[in-house]
This record gives C-alpha cells, sequence and structure tokens, in this order.
C-alpha cells in the first residue's frame, strides 16, 4: 500500500512536469492582474509553504493522536461531529474548488472550439472518476474478503488465531472505533477494518492529486493580491480536509510507519507544489495549451474521487451506521456539522 502512495505522487509529478511545457498562445491568468509584485509574492508563497505545513500537519495529527484530545476519540460524539464537518469540508472541495478550477481551464479561451468548447469534459471526467473510485472501492473489498473466507475455509484454527493476534494489535492500537460506534474497549472486524484502509489511502489519493496542482499554480503566480487571501482559504482548508482524513487513518488502525507516510504525503504535497512552481516560475506558464488541460483533467479527476468519497464512504457510511441512526439528537447536530463545514468551504471560494 506504501508504494502504491510512492507509484501516486510520481505519477503526479511526471504529469506536472508534462503541464511545463508551454505553447506559444498564452492568455490572461487567472492568478494574474493589476496587483504585479514579484519579490513581495515570493516573500508571501515562503510563508504560505510554512503556514500551510504545519496547519497540515496539526489538521491530520489531531483525530491520530487522539489520546492528548479525549474528545475527539472514536468512540466520543464529538468525533462524530467534527468528522461530519471535515467530511462536509472534503464535500465542498470537490464541487466548489476543484471542479469549478477545472471548467475553468477546459473551457478557456486558450484551447481550441473543437472538442474542448463543444463536450463538458469537466463533468465527463469527473463521472468516470466516480465510478473508477466505486470500482476501486468494491474490487478491494471484495478481492481481501474472498482472501480471508478462503483463509477461513481451509483452516479455522489458523484464523481464530489469526483474529487473535489482531484483536490484539487493534487493543495496543488503544481501541480505534468507526462510525458505527465501536470503540473504546471495542473492536472492528477484520472485514470492517479494512474497508478504513481502503477509504483512508483513496482518500489521500484524491487530496494529493488536488493539493500538488492548486501548489503548482500558486507558487508559479506573482500576484500578491491573490496569494493573500488565497493562504488564509487553503490554511482553513487543509486544517478541516486534514481532520476528515485524519480521522479515516485513525479508524485505519495503521502501524506508525504507515501513518507516518500517510501523514507525510498530506502534509507535504501543497508545499512542495508551492515550492516547485517557484522553482519552475520562469518556465512553467498556467495558461499554455498543454499546462491547462493537464490541470484540468487532473481537477476533473479529483473532484469526481472526492465527491464520491464524501458521500458514500464517509457522509453515507456514518449517517447511515448505528452510532447515528441510534441517536437522532447526535444525528440532527452532525446535519449541521456538515452544513457548517461545506458552507464555510463554500465562502472560501470567494477568495481561493
Amino acid at each position: 500500500m506504501a508504494a502504491t502512495m510512492n507509484t501516486l505522487l510520481t505519477t503526479i509529478l511526471l504529469l506536472s512536469f508534462v503541464a511545463l511545457a508551454a505553447s506559444a498562445e498564452q492568455c490572461e491568468s487567472r492568478y494574474e492582474g493589476g496587483c504585479h509584485d514579484k519579490s513581495l509574492a515570493l516573500k508571501y508563497k515562503l510563508g504560505a509553504i510554512a503556514s500551510i505545513l504545519v496547519t497540515s500537519m496539526i489538521g491530520v495529527c489531531l483525530p491520530i493522536f487522539s489520546r492528548a484530545v479525549p474528545a475527539l476519540h472514536p468512540d466520543r460524539n464529538m468525533f462524530s461531529i467534527v468528522k461530519a464537518f471535515a467530511s462536509g469540508v472534503i464535500l465542498a472541495t470537490g464541487y466548489m474548488h476543484v471542479m469549478p478550477d477545472s471548467y475553468e481551464d477546459l473551457t478557456s479561451p486558450c484551447l481550441p472550439d473543437h472538442p474542448w468548447q463543444k463536450f463538458p469534459f469537466t463533468a465527463f471526467i469527473a463521472m468516470l472518476s466516480a465510478i473508477f473510485t466505486l470500482m476501486v472501492d468494491s474490487f478491494c473489498i471484495h478481492y481481501f474478503k474472498k482472501k480471508y473466507n478462503l483463509a477461513s475455509s481451509s483452516s479455522q484454527a489458523v484464523v481464530a488465531a489469526a483474529e487473535s493476534k489482531e484483536l490484539e494489535h487493534i487493543g495496543d492500537g488503544h481501541g480505534h472505533g468507526n462510525g458505527n460506534g465501536i470503540g473504546g474497549d471495542k473492536v472492528v472486524s477484520g472485514e470492517q477494518l479494512l474497508r478504513y484502509r481502503v477509504v483512508a489511502q483513496v482518500l489521500e489519493a484524491g487530496i494529493v492529486v488536488h493539493s500538488v496542482v492548486i501548489g503548482l499554480s500558486m507558487g508559479a503566480s506573482e500576484n500578491p493580491c491573490t496569494i493573500r487571501p488565497l493562504i488564509a482559504a487553503l490554511c482553513f482548508h487543509q486544517l478541516f480536509e486534514g481532520m476528515g482524513l485524519g480521522g479515516c487513518i485513525l479508524q485505519a488502525d495503521y502501524g506508525t510507519r504507515m501513518k507516518s507516510i500517510l501523514i507525510f504525503f498530506f502534509s507535504v504535497t501543497t508545499p512542495f507544489g508551492i515550492a516547485l512552481g517557484i522553482g519552475l516560475s520562469n518556465v512553467y506558464s498556467d495558461t499554455s495549451k498543454t499546462a491547462l488541460i493537464v490541470e484540468g483533467v487532473l481537477n476533473a479527476t479529483s473532484a469526481g474521487l472526492l465527491n464520491y468519497m464524501a458521500l458514500v464512504d464517509l457522509l453515507g457510511a456514518d449517517f447511515f451506521g448505528t452510532k447515528l441512526q441510534s441517536n437522532f439528537k447526535l444525528m440532527s447536530w452532525a446535519f449541521v456539522a456538515v452544513l457548517l463545514g461545506a458552507g464555510g468551504m463554500s465562502v472560501m471560494a470567494i477568495w481561493a
């Protein structure tokens, strides 16, 4: 699984470098305007790298280190409310930030009318991305469930020993719970634990894609009037999106090594994208045909993935789970939290 994340990041970086092949035809950048100061913009971008990195680490680590924040432990009601808020942030990120960026790129006047102006490529790619995410989600669960069942039929004694060892391991992981209210001194099933792990990695994949793209574009900008509010918006975004991802990582009950890998990739992708954009600002153009197409396709793919994950694997799983279904008051507060998270992130679209 760790190798998958490494391969994913390498692929994203290769696609980003392809976007550097700028064509001669240029249009007005959405990151430029009357406010143009290269030295001031550089100071803001360096500050953005530090602030976004710290904010990202705080957001993703808060749920994971829930022993230090008891209210965020999975068996507490507050965890469900915070996770619902963060899921609303992730949902709004897909609909209000990533998808509009893709529409803007793929319908740019820089691109020829045929086929870019004649077909809604953003919606089409996002739809295919959601279907592909469903396939990955389903096939992974089916494969490991089948493998688990085969082992069960071949040797009940071996499976009993393995389950005992797994439960002991989960106990050592401080009794991580799930959206169905299992936590504390209770344990999750092997199948449910597997699902949490698939959800955590697929969700991180979607976040990483968008983070590199937005970081690269911001790093290439020389407009401090745009960068300044964008820093605040991205910090807000990374904090609460990180809390949503951190909750999924916590429920997945990974070992220290895998947790560290997931935290690392989430925390550094946006700052890395900004640094890459700064380093390549003299050759990178976010208005070249190639860059517009690559960024537009990546954003549309990320939008479909994030929207699916937010609605199906996060909100759907929690709101139709036992914990919220058996507590109407908690479910009502969770709905309020979703609206607040989605609403807050939607307001951020004014600046980002």
